[in-house]
């Protein structure tokens, strides 16, 4: 979840449409500026009893947090409780039930961000060690129920569980139960914005068969390979989904905020507090007609908050966020930028996966993201072609986008082989589930709780 910050030039007023507009176009940045930005999340555990850690208790998610400042991590607070961090390395917050996230600082290559990713990982390994916690690799909470899980104090959470049941059925999950890795990438025009948005949403249910990482629930095969990615089809549909006008003629920023005005609000933070405008509207705030804010218009920090709570499979804010893949293991969280990088970060790529897409129609977009959940590489895409045959090709098309990207380490590698694990995935049609459904009915015999050793960091 986004960490709230703030600048001078964001609390400025909103005095029209076109200030709404242009926070999408100040993301505009020429091509040797482009940055990849990288978040995951993991399940933090007592390394005794699996249980899931409180904020408060001896070494709980405070202490955890308190411990990584050795490494130059800077507090961050909302009133009296540090919520996040702060440091090169981007920001370290805290999900609703206490999953660790790393948002990450925004990079020139696939090499500064596996780097990061493991650098990050031996820091909360090694404080964890000392604390007694432990950090799984999954999509989803294997066996806990939502009564076990702990609440962080944080007050735009309080707000979303209470308004969570009123609008689906799988909120709450969503909040409390799941990890994902998403990936953060720029665009240069409204033009370069809106393709890049098409091809990755069109691809991000190949994504998530890829990432699959999800198929226990309290203790038990749940019937699905990513039942993260089912919980979002019924968490809240104003705010969630494919965004079939995405595909449309015309569509490009002001589409977008249109649809963000209609996506109704959460809260408003003010004096340091959050305020409950759950279910409120935007369009109202804009005229100074929010009830719970009477005669007040919003800054332009209140509509970047508001564009952080609509969760579509692609996001869009000054950047584009790739949000369809299931928490997992180091290899996974490298793989995962290698391959939106490899699409969208050459011309010649992101034309080439344009040209698999531009024909698909909106049903065909919506059944595929349908049947992934449950299915993953096994879904059929247009003319009966599979996900794992579609793969095989996507993956052909981001390894030549990496190989013209010749981004090199320092002994020569280029950023290619960070696709390796999904090479694999599709060489064996395998998504990682299925082989954690594998060793649950093999090797595990039905003990659930192996899973802490073979998927911990």
């Amino acid at each position: 979840m986004t960490t709230r910050a703030t600048t001078e030039d964001l609390e400025l007023p909103m005095e029209s449409r076109a200030d709404m507009i242009g926070l999408f176009s100040k993301g505009e940045k020429p091509k040797d500026r482009w940055r990849i930005g990288t978040e995951h999340e993991k399940f933090v555990y007592f390394t005794d009893d699996k249980r899931a850690p409180s904020y408060e208790e001896k070494g709980g998610i405070h202490a955890l947090m308190i411990g990584l400042t050795r490494y130059g991590w800077e507090p961050i607070y909302e009133g009296e409780n540090i919520i996040a961090l702060g440091g090169p390395d981007g920001n370290i917050s805290l999900e609703p039930a206490g999953q660790f996230e790393l948002s990450g600082a925004p990079l020139d290559n696939l090499h500064e961000t596996c780097a990061e990713t493991g650098r990050h990982l031996q820091q909360v390994k090694e404080v964890g060690d000392q604390l007694g916690l432990g950090f799984l690799g999954l999509g989803l909470w294997p066996d806990k129920i939502r009564a076990e899980l702990p609440i962080m104090p944080k007050g735009r959470y309080k707000i979303m569980l209470e308004h969570m049941p009123r609008v689906g059925t799988m909120g709450l999950d969503m909040m409390l139960r799941t990890c994902t890795i998403q990936t953060n990438l720029d665009y240069s025009s409204e033009a370069d914005m809106v393709k890049k948005f098409q091809v990755s949403l069109a691809l991000q249910p190949l994504a998530t068969a890829l990432f699959a990482n999800s198929p226990f629930l309290e203790g038990k095969p749940n019937g699905f390979l990513s039942y993260r990615s089912h919980i979002w089809t019924d968490t809240d549909r104003a705010r969630t989904g494919m965004l079939p006008f995405v595909f449309e003629d015309g569509f490009g920023y002001e589409r977008y905020a249109d649809y963000m005005l209609d996506v109704p609000m959460y809260f408003v933070f003010r004096d340091g507090k959050y305020i409950d405008a759950a279910g409120l509207s935007f369009r109202d705030f804009l005229k100074g007609e929010l009830s719970v804010l009477p005669g007040e218009k919003p800054t332009l920090t209140d509509w970047t908050d508001h564009l952080s709570t609509a969760f579509p499979e692609v996001r869009l804010k000054s950047f584009l966020e790739m949000r369809g893949a299931d928490g997992g293991p180091w290899n996974k969280i490298c793989a995962l930028p290698a391959f939106w990088v490899g699409l969208l970060y050459d011309q010649t790529a992101l034309d080439a996966a344009w040209d698999l897409v531009k024909h698909w129609t909106i049903e065909d977009h919506q059944r595929i993201r349908d049947d992934v959940p449950r299915i993953a590489l096994e879904a059929k895409g247009p003319r009966g072609r599979s996900l794992r045959e579609l793969g095989k090709i996507v993956l052909d098309i981001a390894d030549a986008g990496l190989k013209a990207r010749n981004r090199t380490n320092a002994i020569g590698d280029t950023e290619q082989g960070f696709l390796d694990p999904l090479r694999e995935i599709i060489s064996s049609g395998k998504v990682p589930a299925q082989r954690l459904l594998d060793s649950y009915h093999g090797a595990w015999n039905g003990d659930l709780s192996r899973v802490y050793d073979d998927m911990s960091f």
